[in-house]
């Protein structure tokens, strides 16, 4: 693994953000119009796996496979050996947990690496680096094998042209039935590839992720205690939940994001998600009558004492107020879920997860907006035939699903010294969690898959959130489609929008200045990022 600490606090630094972002223009790069940078192809034909069965079946509108257990007998996912003897393949990829160890004193990557074939070697960085990271990495011409490249909004230096010029056209490899060389690649939902096709070619692997998103979670022991309803049939007994369970004598109280109070009313609003498509024609979810009725119900709830006291002024501490019964209610990545009760709920006594889905605003069934189908594209660095096909031979592998014993070691690493056994299910040990938090996941990974083996009987509930929520889903036609001026500086206008936006719901700044901040934002960039996204419609459809 190569270090990154001693670049780390360069690009921490005021001097290396913005050559951070001065990179992420640098390059001889063919410019490609919208048009051309949005060019179909032949997307990979979906081979769903069907090794294992279950109750809780995928679907094809988007609903997750469930299991409440891990088979007894394990299907051996690389019958033939490994996959992809040859030479080490260095991927450059992210994590949000901390560094797992070195592989000399890893057990489950040295396990994984002898299952490849050949050497993984992960350079890992912080999330909140990576996008200086991969800038920097491509000015210096010094590329790793494979890369994960963040969608264009996140990441300013993944430009087309920087594609066509460095990396590999997988096309070739992957479209339409050549994906069965590659089966469990093929496994990979349609949806997580529309994303990797650019210039007409498939120019990277998914990291796939459920369409339904995370759920609107609740403290459900919490409101059982109250004796609430959880669940509220129009904006009014919503906002009158977010109401009875303020308890500020055990610092208790409803939301503590402003920004996902207003998703969450937006979507009872049927607001769009991101932007929505009539005819070919774009709308910014921001510039909508909704948005403004969105922050100013947000603003009543502020106004209400419902938020907590610090959720303007204190970022990174919401999943951990839920966690810890601060809040009652918590919108959060699908992730979550199990990870709420693997850190909470041992402290927690009765700790219990519900979900709320948004009703509409008036009554009835709201809207549920889609998650994002993917995190990343893994990119494969330009290479002799030979050496792409051992690359995604090896990815192959990593995505290897559940039920198999490849996705039992990468999730759970060494029977012994990574887990141990409950009944036919892992369960990690200490050396294990730090184990495992090797990022293959942000190389790809198989589809999602819901499991939790130490509470098994939350999987049925997460697979009934799954079913419900793909029902209503509303979903961002703009997530496979590439515009260059979106990519540059989306960012930053973002940025302002929600420093407005914030003010307004905190009732700092009048609602009636919303106005003149979209005059703004259309002038700025955000006509051009319509019109480019319009071309990019037309070209798709």
């Amino acid at each position: 693994m190569k270090p990154f600490m001693s670049r780390r606090g360069f690009l921490a630094s005021a001097a290396g953000a913005t050559a951070g972002l001065t990179l992420a223009g640098c390059g001889d790069y063919k410019p490609v119009s919208a048009r051309a940078a949005n060019a179909k192809a032949t997307l990979p034909m979906y081979i769903p796996y069907q090794g294992v069965p279950t109750s809780m079946p995928a679907t094809a509108d988007g609903v997750s496979v469930g299991y409440e257990h891990y088979p007894a007998n394990p299907v051996q996912a690389l019958p033939d050996g490994p996959p992809a003897k040859g030479p080490a393949i260095n991927i450059m990829t992210l994590i949000f947990n901390p560094v797992p160890p070195p592989v000399g004193s890893n057990v489950m990557w040295q396990a994984l690496n002898k299952s490849i074939g050949c050497d993984l070697n992960f350079e890992i960085t912080p999330v909140t680096d990576y996008p200086s990271k991969f800038a920097v990495t491509l000015a210096g011409g010094d590329l790793p094998d494979a890369m994960l490249m963040l969608p264009p909004k996140d990441n300013a230096a993944a430009t087309p042209g920087m594609l066509d010029a460095l990396f590999e056209d997988l096309t070739p490899h992957l479209s339409g039935d050549n994906i069965r060389d590659y089966p469990y690649l093929a496994n990979i939902p349609t949806a997580s590839w529309g994303p990797c096709v650019l210039n007409g070619g498939i120019y990277g692997i998914p990291m796939p992720r459920p369409v339904s998103g995370g759920p609107i979670f609740t403290r459900l022991d919490l409101l059982r205690k109250l004796d609430v309803d959880p669940n509220p049939s129009s904006w009014k007994e919503y906002f009158q939940l977010c109401k009875d369970v303020i308890d500020r004598k055990r610092n208790q109280y409803a939301m503590g994001d402003p920004i996902t109070a207003f998703d969450t009313t937006m979507q009872m609003l049927g607001g769009p998600n991101k932007w929505s498509e009539d005819g070919g024609k774009f709308t910014f979810w921001l510039e909508t009558e909704e948005a403004k009725q969105a922050m100013d119900a947000v603003r009543q709830m502020t106004k209400a004492g419902v938020m907590h006291p610090d959720a303007y002024t204190v970022t990174g501490k919401v999943k951990e107020w839920f966690g810890t019964g601060q809040l009652v209610i918590n919108p959060d990545g699908a992730a979550a879920w199990n990870d709420y009760y693997t850190t909470y709920a041992p402290a927690a006594k009765g700790f219990d997860l519900g979900y709320l889905m948004p009703p509409s605003w008036d009554g009835g069934k709201g809207t549920y907006w889609s998650g994002q189908s993917y995190y990343g594209v893994l990119i494969i660095k330009k290479a002799p035939k030979a050496r792409i096909k051992q690359i995604l031979r090896a990815m192959n592998a990593l995505a290897a699903p559940f039920g198999t014993d490849s996705y039992l070691l990468r999730k759970y690493g060494v029977r012994g010294p990574d887990h141990t056994m409950k009944g036919a299910d892992p369960i990690l040990t200490p050396k294990g969690t730090a184990e495992v938090t090797l990022p293959t996941t942000f190389a790809t990974d198989a589809p999602f898959t819901l499991y939790y083996p130490v509470k098994p009987e939350i999987v049925k509930t997460q697979y009934a959130f799954q079913k419900d929520a793909v029902e209503r889903l509303v979903r961002n036609p703009t997530e496979a489609l590439y515009s260059p001026t979106n990519a540059k500086k989306s960012a930053l206008l973002q940025k302002t929008l929600d420093d407005t936006r914030k003010g307004i719901m905190q009732g700092r700044v009048p609602l009636k200045e919303w106005d003149g901040v979209m005059r703004n934002w259309r002038k700025e960039a955000g006509d051009q990022i319509r019109v480019e996204f319009e071309k990019a419609w037309e070209t798709r459809h």
